[in-house]
């Protein structure tokens, strides 16, 4: 199983991104998609998740409002949209996918089993 993260780049404050992530080797249909990043020094953390139906989806507080997570079953992907963006928002992003089937969409890192390996997101001032 492989998830490819792509979409990441340079924008300056205020601008937007669309960050995609691929899974490939199995149907990601049923697993929810996560969203973390980590800036440097700092822990990786929790931006946005979605569940498998795509009824259920859950922010941090410092994104809420501006990013949206969506997925494509059909195209097995996930989507993270950044408006807004801001400098504090540059940070490395990364897909994660979770195959437990839970009532809400989970913020922990340990839930996730399987990750994509980053794409970069740098927010000039």
């Amino acid at each position: 199983v492989q998830l490819q993260a792509s979409g990441g780049g340079l924008v300056q404050a205020g601008g937007s991104l669309r960050l995609s992530c691929a899974a490939s080797g199995r149907s990601f249909g049923t697993y929810t998609w996560g969203w973390f990043r980590q800036a440097p020094g700092k822990e990786r953390e929790f931006v946005g998740a979605i569940s498998w139906t795509g009824g259920s989806a859950r922010y941090a507080d410092s994104v809420k409002g501006r990013f949206t997570v969506s997925r494509d079953n059909a195209k097995n992907t996930a989507f993270l949209q950044m408006n807004s963006l801001k400098p504090e928002d540059t940070a490395i992003y990364y897909c994660a996918g979770d195959r437990t089937d839970r009532t809400m969409a989970s913020a922990r890192r340990a839930d996730y089993d399987y990750w994509g390996q980053g794409t970069q997101v740098t927010v000039s001032s």
